[in-house]
């Protein structure tokens, strides 16, 4: 199959174009630390009874990393918004002593916006990121933490989630402490060691080739990662992939092992890297075709394992890019425009 576009390019030049521009962008996020700490720090202060968090598609795999970060930060709950709720049944919801953080790339998508103009109205202290300032989903925010991503031409979205990983673990960082600024300043030169080695996601490809179905499998932050991994692979090369915790996966769904299911498994030192390791034997054992993705033991490809688990993130959704990228390639798809999608959906 051509690896090259009617327009005379290679397959997903823009795609690649983007995924290269991150260790550049994410610098200039992380240097922008102190400055970010200066305007949420004030929000988080008390009386603070938790933080909701409103997003959707790849902003909201963000903002599932984002949970586990600020609710270890803040020691207060940390939930995940349903827009229906405000949008739809227009419930009228008391956020009185809550930070809510809407998530958008574009700040274009209509039911963000508004469940951050009734959170503000209900009491809410107001946190948006967002790639463009101006757009309608800032104008109602407290505080807007502006991506800097730049322009993405590419449908898929690539250096705007890394940025929004980025943002959750400052705003953690400000908060707590953790990551450092020495992991923040290291950060940018892991992925570009990460984009420097695509030899094996371009493998890991081959094994997904004739694959119609994949599991993709973590527990913690990097479930967000895992999350945006299938979705990657769903949107450029149109294979169906589904995200689990290593937790949800053995309530009942752990059956389909049995399938010879593909199973893409992620996972970084920390707590919760021995569950996922154990989780993928048994998978091995019940009949699942496993591959580890991460610097642990077994694995096919990974990153550097003195990255801190907050930003692991970070670098295993890098890895499904090029993985992503990779497949789409050796399909003949151009994963610049997948077939059916625009850049912003209005919802």
């Amino acid at each position: 199959m051509s690896q090259h576009s009617a327009r005379g390019g290679q397959l997903g030049s823009a795609m690649a174009s983007e995924m290269a521009e991150q260790p550049s962008r994410l610098e200039s996020l992380a240097a922008r630390r102190e400055e970010i700490a200066r305007l949420v720090a004030p929000l988080f202060e008390p009386p603070l009874a938790g933080t909701v968090i409103v997003a959707r598609g790849s902003s909201d795999h963000a903002a599932t990393t984002g949970r586990y970060l600020i609710e270890m930060a803040t020691r207060r709950p940390v939930a995940s918004a349903s827009p229906s709720v405000h949008n739809l049944y227009r419930a009228d919801v008391d956020f009185s002593g809550y930070v809510v953080i809407g998530v958008s790339q574009s700040g274009r998508t209509p039911e963000i916006a508004e469940v951050i103009e009734r959170a503000a109205g209900r009491g809410a202290r107001t946190i948006v990121l967002t790639n463009d300032e101006s757009s309608p989903l800032a104008l109602d925010a407290e505080v807007v933490i502006g991506l800097g991503a730049g322009v993405e031409r590419a449908v898929p979205a690539t250096k705007t989630v890394t940025a929004e990983l980025l943002a959750f673990a400052l705003i953690a960082a400000a908060l707590r402490g953790e990551p450092t600024g020495a992991a923040l300043d290291a950060l940018p030169g892991h992925v570009q060691t990460v984009l420097d080695d695509p030899a094996p996601m371009e493998e890991l490809a081959g094994w997904l080739l004739e694959a119609s179905r994949l599991v993709t499998v973590a527990r913690g932050p990097l479930s967000g990662a895992s999350a945006e991994i299938a979705l990657k692979l769903a949107e450029t090369s149109l294979l169906l992939a589904t995200a689990y915790s290593a937790a949800d996966l053995r309530h009942g769904p752990i059956a389909l092992a049995s399938t010879g299911l593909p199973v893409l498994a992620i996972a970084h030192p920390g707590p919760a890297a021995a569950e996922v390791a154990a989780l993928a034997g048994e998978l091995v054992e019940r009949g699942a075709d496993v591959r580890l993705l991460g610097p642990v033991d077994g694995a096919v490809a990974g990153w550097d394992a003195a990255a801190p688990e907050s930003l692991a993130p970070v670098l295993a959704v890098v890895r499904g890019q090029q993985l992503a990228l990779a497949r789409a390639r050796l399909l003949g798809i151009d994963a610049d425009h997948p077939v059916g999608l625009t850049k912003v959906t209005r919802t």
